[in-house]
């Protein structure tokens, strides 16, 4: 119990991602540092992520928030 220093992919930098790529687009915390979740709308699945988020738990807050479930609908119909 000796040393407290942090492997490099668990930096606590503020330098370590200037451009904001890895920060969770709900609460702004660098998604390397935990378990994150990756958002992708586009037709192409291996795809750059369009949205990162932390964990499942800024996922949600982020829908909720942005009310995007609001006039969805869970029902399939065929047509």
């Amino acid at each position: 119990m000796g040393s407290s220093a942090e492997s490099p992919d668990m930096s606590t930098d503020s330098t370590a991602d200037p451009e904001g790529t890895y920060a969770c687009v709900h609460c702004g915390c660098d998604v390397r540092r935990h378990d994150p979740v990756s958002v992708t709308e586009s037709a192409d699945p291996a795809g750059e992520p369009d949205d990162r988020y932390c964990n499942y738990g800024c996922l949600a807050a982020h829908v909720e928030e942005a009310g995007l479930t609001t006039g969805t609908t869970c029902e399939w119909s065929p047509s």
